[in-house]
C-alpha cells in the first residue's frame, strides 16, 4: 500500500489530469447519443459476480472514460491496499488497527494473520457458540427465569450494532422463523424503548446489549430501562441471567450488570462497528434465520470478497461502482448518491449504507492529515421503489440537481401475489425498468409535441433524461444475495477511499458531540447552575430548563 509520504495529491496527478481533460470532451454528451452510436452498449457496459448482474451502460462514460478511471485506481495504489486489507495489515492508521471484517467471513479453514496470530480459529469459535446459543433459544431449550421459552428479542445498541442486525432481519424476514419476534431499541430517546417493550410478555423476552466496551452511553441508559423491567417484573436481579445476553468484550462491566459471562459473545478492535453485522452483533439474525440461513449470509459476503479480490477492475462490481462514484463526485459535482431498492424487504437497506458510506468517507483529511482540496464522500439516501417514486423522484428527473441512482432489484418475488390477473411483482419490476429508462432518454420537446401537448405546457413535460443509473438485477433476494450486496457495498466504501486518500475506518467525527453532551446533561437537569456556553446554547438551555419547570 502507498506511504503516507509518497501518495501524491489527488488532483495533481496526471490520471486525473487526464480524466478532467476528458471530462470536458464528453460532459455534453447525452445518453441518447451514446446509445445511438453503440448497438451493443448495453451488453457492453456489464459485469456480474457473486450471483448479482450490475448494467452500468445508463452512465455517462464511454470506454475511454472507463479506462481512465481504472488507470486512477491504479495510480492510486488500489491494488496494493486490497491485499494490505485482506492481509491484515494495520491499514486504520490514526488508531492502528488493522481492517478485517472480511475476517468475520472467511472460511474455517483459511488463515487471516493479525500480529502473529491467524483470528479465523476465533471467529469460527465464536460464531459456533453464537450457532449453539441460537438452536438452544429456537428449540426452547434456553428458558426466561419462570421457564417459559422465549418468543420475542429486543437488540439494544446503536449505531453499527443497531443500524446493521436491523437491516438484515428486516431483508431476510420472510426466512425468519415467526414465532420469534426481534424489536430493536438504539435511540437515547425514551420513546424508542416505551413504544418497543410496552406490550412485552416479559416471561418470553430476552434482551441483547450490543456493546463491545459496556459503556456505550445511549445502549446503557436503555439496558438499565431494561433490567429495572425484569427486576420490577420478577422481584429478584437473579432473573436478569435469563433475560439478558451481552456483545461484548467488558467480562467485568457484562457480570457486574448481572449478566451470566458463559452468555457473552465478543468481538474484536479489528471489527468497526459499521462492518460488524456478520459477528456476534447479529446474534439476533442468527435466532431469527437459524445457523443454515446465517451461514448462507456470510458466504454471500465471502462470495463478493473473493469477486473484489480476483475481478479485472474493468469487471469488477465494486470497483466499478466506487470508480463511477468518484466520476460524477468529483467531476460532475453530484452532491449526492441515491440508493432505490425495488423490494420492500430492503427498507432499511439505505438508512444502513448512510452509516457505511458517511461515516467512512466523510472526511476533510487525507491519511497524512493534510486537508483535502476536492470533494470526498457524497450524501447518500433513498427508499424503495415505488414508494419513491410518488415522494422524490420527480425531483431526480426534472429538478436541476444531478443524482446518480442505484436500482436494485429481483427477478423473482419472495411473495408471488397476483391482482385483476397480473403479476404483483411484474407491476413493481416494470417500474424498476421504466425509470432507469424515463432517466436516461427522458422525452424531448419534439416528442412532448407529437403527442398533442399545447405550447404553453410543453416544457412542463420535456424530460432532459441524461441522469445516471446502476441497474442492479439479483435472481432472489436471499441471505446469500444480502451478504454479497452489503460487501459489495462495503467494497465500494474502500475503492472510493483509497482514490481520495481517505482513512475510512475512523470516525473522530462523531467524538466531539459526544463529548459536549456529557458536559451539558447536568446542566438540563438543574443540578449544575452556571452554563459556559455560547449565547445561543446558553440560552436555549435556559429556556429548556425553564419550561421544564427548573428555573
Amino acid at each position: 500500500m502507498p506511504s503516507l509520504k509518497n501518495q501524491p495529491e489527488l488532483t495533481s496527478t496526471p490520471e486525473y489530469a487526464a480524466l478532467q481533460k476528458h471530462y470536458a470532451s464528453i460532459e455534453g454528451t447525452h445518453l441518447r447519443e451514446l446509445f445511438g452510436a453503440d448497438a451493443t452498449r448495453g451488453e457492453k457496459f456489464t459485469a456480474e459476480g457473486a450471483g448479482l448482474f450490475l448494467d452500468f451502460s445508463k452512465n455517462r462514460i464511454t470506454s475511454e472514460t472507463l479506462g481512465l478511471l481504472v488507470k486512477l485506481a491504479e495510480a492510486r495504489g488500489l491494488r496494493d491496499a486490497i491485499e494490505a486489507m485482506f492481509s491484515g495489515e494495520k491499514i486504520n492508521l490514526t488508531e492502528g488497527r488493522a481492517v478485517l471484517h472480511t475476517a468475520l467471513r472467511a472460511a474455517r479453514d483459511s488463515s487471516v494473520v493479525v500480529d502473529g496470530k491467524n483470528v479465523v480459529p476465533d471467529v469460527h469459535e465464536v460464531l459456533d457458540r453464537m450457532n449453539a446459543f441460537a438452536d438452544s433459544v429456537r428449540s426452547g431449550a434456553f428458558t426466561g427465569h419462570t421457564g417459559k421459552k422465549i418468543k420475542t428479542l429486543v437488540n439494544i445498541g446503536i449505531g453499527g450494532s443497531d443500524l446493521g442486525p436491523l437491516m438484515a432481519y428486516e431483508a431476510l424476514k420472510h426466512y425468519s422463523d415467526r414465532g420469534v419476534r426481534v424489536r430493536y431499541v438504539s435511540n437515547v430517546d425514551a420513546t424508542d424503548f416505551a413504544e418497543n417493550t410496552w406490550d412485552l410478555e416479559l416471561e418470553e423476552t430476552l434482551f441483547i446489549v450490543c456493546s463491545k466496551t459496556f459503556t456505550t452511553l445511549e445502549t446503557l441508559a436503555n439496558a438499565e430501562l431494561a433490567k429495572k423491567l425484569i427486576v420490577d417484573r420478577f422481584g429478584t436481579v437473579d432473573a436478569v441471567a435469563k433475560h439478558f445476553v451481552a456483545v461484548s468484550t467488558n467480562a467485568e462491566a457484562v457480570g457486574a450488570f448481572g449478566i451470566d459471562t458463559k452468555n457473552m459473545f465478543g468481538f474484536w478492535d479489528w471489527v468497526g462497528g459499521r462492518y460488524s453485522v456478520e459477528s456476534a452483533i447479529g446474534l439476533s439474525l442468527v435466532i431469527a434465520i437459524g445457523p443454515a440461513g446465517f451461514a448462507d449470509f456470510l458466504a454471500g459476503f465471502r462470495a463478493m470478497d473473493e469477486h473484489f479480490k480476483s475481478a479485472p477492475f474493468e469487471k469488477n462490481l465494486p470497483v466499478l461502482l466506487g470508480l463511477l462514484g468518484v466520476w460524477y463526485n468529483n467531476f460532475f459535482g453530484a452532491q449526492s448518491h441515491a440508493v432505490l431498492p425495488y423490494d420492500q424487504y430492503l427498507r432499511r437497506f439505505a438508512a444502513y449504507l448512510q452509516q457505511l458510506d458517511m461515516e467512512s468517507n466523510g472526511k476533510r483529511v487525507t491519511r497524512a492529515g493534510a486537508p483535502v482540496a476536492y470533494e470526498t464522500g457524497p450524501i447518500i439516501w433513498g427508499e424503495p421503489g415505488t414508494n419513491g417514486q410518488h415522494a422524490f423522484y420527480q425531483l431526480i428527473h426534472q429538478g436541476t440537481k444531478l443524482i446518480p441512482c442505484d436500482f436494485i432489484g429481483f427477478s423473482q418475488s419472495l411473495n408471488p401475489l397476483e391482482t385483476g390477473g397480473a403479476a404483483m411483482h411484474d407491476l413493481l419490476m416494470a417500474n424498476y425498468f421504466a425509470q432507469t429508462e424515463a432517466l436516461a432518454f427522458g422525452k424531448t420537446d419534439a416528442e412532448v409535441r407529437a403527442e398533442g401537448t399545447k405550447e404553453d405546457l410543453v416544457q412542463h413535460r420535456v424530460f432532459e433524461g441524461n441522469r445516471p443509473t446502476n441497474s442492479l438485477l439479483i435472481e432472489k433476494l436471499t441471505p446469500h444475495a444480502l451478504g454479497a450486496l452489503v460487501a459489495l457495498y462495503e467494497h465500494k466504501v474502500f475503492v472510493q477511499g483509497i482514490v481520495w486518500d481517505l482513512n475510512s475506518f475512523d470516525q473522530w467525527g462523531v467524538e466531539l458531540g459526544k463529548v459536549l453532551a456529557k458536559k451539558i446533561t447536568p446542566e438540563l437537569s438543574g443540578a449544575k447552575k452556571s452554563l459556559g456556553h455560547d449565547s445561543s446554547t446558553n440560552a436555549l438551555i435556559a429556556r429548556y430548563r425553564k419550561q421544564r419547570g427548573l428555573d
